[in-house]
């Protein structure tokens, strides 16, 4: 974070704003992922104030945060944008779509800009253009063109050059008195006042008070000549709002009745709008911005004589406020993933140690040692019960994904010309957050092959009788110990005949009497599309292999279901995690093996004459009518064995890619839980294993990887 501490470098060493940037990273993050969400469900023609309202506290805390750290690129354009929300929410101009449109853009250019001065790399963005755009219909003009996605130029070095502050208006100085109430951190006014002194040009700043005053205020005498409102941007940054007030000095100014210089009670209560004070930005019944403000410093606040007492809290938050997640901060904590993964290891440590201490004390006489008996007996519900919480501490609901696509698809469906609906169900589904990460890539490619060539035109689908708006419907839901995702779509669906006739150019054996399921599956093929027309958004099936390769190394199933005329579906079954799996653990000869319990069908003992010999080599078992390949695992990996009279008499059926397989053990040892361990970090990639663990007597068994077994068995 080079480019960080330099932008602080105007800083002296009283006090540190590096600190302060990864929470303005982060809240800046949250409020553009709110501001675009809230765009996206805006009705143009029928706008709610409070969306409206949400909207523009979205910029307006984006835009205070960026101006308190210097980052003025992403300050102006903030600036731009709370203009034209402002005028939207006064009603001084009527929202269009070619607004929404230029404010996400925007948000695309302030998510680029905090990426390059967070240290992620990336050149400067171009935003001249959106800019222009902006004011042109602040003004109330239009542009011919949307304003398209932000210009990044590119960048020669590693990290942009330092940021200055933003110079202080050039006003009359003033004298103010700034109030800090009870509801800041015991240190929050001491930190501010720190803050205030280390930038320089905003002024001086001295206590009015010889500690906290008898009404459990803070009152400073402030000198400056910058605006309230820049002034108000830089404290709440670090001070709740509710907190901080600006007055013109006076005696006594305070937060509630009966407070030191307080109005009388009869005093006509006056709702001060967004902001403490007249100017505030949402103050009713004017447009006012920082120039304004400063022009008028005597209309800026009330007198001390006739100062109107705060408005009262609401009892509820407005509906566009809570959708933007505000209020949860003091329900939430931010923990580092890093902190989370090392809990996690330390609980999976855990459950070995507990595992070894009840394999050791299989021996013990429980009737003699019965407290040592009862306590290992509760540490082993507690260890699982602990194991459980700590784990969940890594779900997160899968609206997370879901949310990325609205956006998306808007986009794409204007890009093609096409009218699609979005449809998500089993959005608080959870998953852990590892998975998520690796399946949003394969999930964002199906989706959109769904809408470029699964959804037709809206004049096609007139035409076959269907609603010209198309429905693509994401589904998660949990099944057993897994999670099964859903892309379902209303389009045109799969073209059997079309499907076999592409496998045949391709030099792919594709018989007539394949089963649907088997026609569908073709489309994974590497390379294989059915589009006409090759097309820069996607072609159903191109990249589809990829997909698939991606969710088989989860662990994962993915399924098709067609109808042609009537749309198509692709489930995608995974494991809810990766840390931590149900497992059955088999014997070959001396080695222990784990089968995900997931991959288990059935076991059964092996009789006479059961296994056929096909050719010289191959070999099946007959079950209920089905034959499936076996697979002697003391030969996969070349157990050595000592008792050569023995012979493998039990097989366990797996299935996995929708094929089934039964492995040759000696031994069934039983079913636990087990911690998996990364076995390609700790040694190395070792073929049809997927991890390993550690038993209860100490022993590391391997973990098999059931989908590259059945692979093997069809070669």
């Amino acid at each position: 974070m080079a480019e960080m501490s330099n932008e602080g470098a105007h800083m002296s060493a009283g006090i540190d704003l590096s600190q302060f940037f990864q929470v303005f990273f982060e809240e800046a993050g949250e409020n553009l992922g709110s501001m675009e969400q809230m765009l996206l469900e805006l009705d143009v023609s029928a706008a709610d104030d409070e969306e409206l309202n949400a909207i523009f506290r979205c910029a307006h805390s984006v835009k205070g945060g960026a101006a308190t750290f210097g980052f003025t690129d992403v300050a102006e354009l903030t600036h731009q944008m709370e203009a034209l929300l402002d005028k939207l929410r006064r009603h001084e101009l009527q929202p269009t779509s070619q607004m929404v449109d230029v404010l996400l853009s925007s948000g695309d250019a302030l998510k680029a800009m905090l990426a390059r001065h967070q240290g992620s790399g990336g050149g400067e963005v171009d935003t001249t253009e959106l800019l222009f755009t902006i004011k042109t219909l602040c003004a109330g003009g239009q542009v011919d063109t949307p304003s398209s996605a932000p210009v990044i130029v590119a960048s020669t070095t590693s990290a942009p050059a330092p940021v200055p502050a933003p110079a202080p208006l050039k006003n009359d100085v003033r004298v103010l008195e700034l109030t800090v109430g009870e509801l800041a951190d015991v240190h929050a006014a001491d930190n501010l006042v720190e803050l205030f002194q280390e930038i320089t040009g905003l002024g001086t700043i001295e206590p009015l008070d010889a500690g906290r005053a008898a009404d459990g205020m803070r009152r400073f005498k402030i000198t400056t000549a910058s605006s309230d409102n820049d002034l108000l941007d830089l404290f709440t940054f670090h001070v709740p709002r509710e907190s901080v007030r600006l007055a013109p000095i006076s005696a006594g100014y305070g937060f509630h009745e009966g407070a030191p210089g307080a109005p009388p009670a009869e005093a006509p209560s006056v709702d001060p709008g967004y902001g403490f004070f007249e100017s505030a930005p949402g103050a009713p019944g004017e447009h006012h911005d920082a120039a304004a403000a400063a022009a008028t410093p005597a209309a800026s606040t009330p007198p001390a004589d006739t100062a109107p007492k705060p408005a009262a809290p609401k009892a509820a938050a407005p509906k566009a406020e809570a959708k933007a997640g505000a209020g949860l901060d003091s329900a939430t904590l931010r923990v580092s993933v890093e902190k989370v993964d090392q809990l996690i290891n330390l609980v999976g440590e855990l459950v070995i140690t507990q595992a070894m201490l009840a394999q050791n004390s299989k021996g013990v006489d429980a009737s003699l040692y019965q407290q040592l008996s009862s306590g290992l007996t509760d540490l082993e519900r507690n260890t699982r019960d602990l194991q459980e919480a700590v784990m969940s501490i890594r779900m997160i609901p899968m609206s997370m994904v879901f949310n990325r696509f609205p956006r998306m698809l808007r986009d794409l469906a204007a890009k093609l010309g096409k009218k699609v609906e979005l449809v998500t169900q089993g959005e608080a589904t959870e998953l852990d957050k590892g998975m998520v990460e690796k399946i949003t890539d394969p999930l964002t490619h199906l989706v959109r092959n769904s809408c470029d060539h699964g959804i037709e035109l809206p004049a096609d689908r007139l035409a076959k009788g269907k609603p010209e708006t198309g429905t693509i419907t994401l589904v998660a839901s949990h099944q057993g110990g897994s999670i099964v995702i859903e892309v379902r779509d209303d389009g045109r669906g799969l073209n059997r005949d079309k499907l076999i006739k592409k496998a045949r150019e391709k030099g792919i054996d594709a018989p007539d009497s394949m089963t649907d399921s088997e026609v569908w599956n073709l489309i994974f093929a590497p390379g294989f599309s059915t589009a006409d027309v090759v097309t820069d958004v996607s072609g159903r099936g191109v990249g589809m292999d990829v997909v698939k390769r991606n969710i088989l190394s989860l662990g994962g199933t993915v399924e098709i279901d067609s109808a042609e005329g009537y749309g198509m579906s692709v489930k995608v079954r995974l494991p809810l995690t990766l840390a931590i799996m149900d497992g059955m653990s088999v014997g070959v000869g001396d080695e222990c093996y784990i089968l995900p319990l997931g991959s288990v069908v059935e076991s059964f003992q092996v009789q006479p004459n059961m296994i056929k010999t096909i050719g010289t080599t191959g070999r099946v078992v007959e079950v209920r009518d089905e034959y499936m390949p076996v697979i002697d695992l003391e030969k996969v990996f070349d157990v050595p064995r000592f008792d050569f009279e023995h012979v493998s008499n039990i097989m366990v059926v797996v299935e996995a890619e929708g094929s089934r397989v039964a492995l040759l053990v000696d031994e069934l040892l039983g079913q636990q839980q087990v911690v998996v361990k990364n076995l390609e970090a700790n040694y190395r990639k070792v073929p049809d294993v997927s991890g390993a663990t550690i038993m209860g007597d100490g022993r590391v068994a391997l973990i098999l990887d059931i989908g590259t077994l059945v692979r093997r068995s069809r070669h």
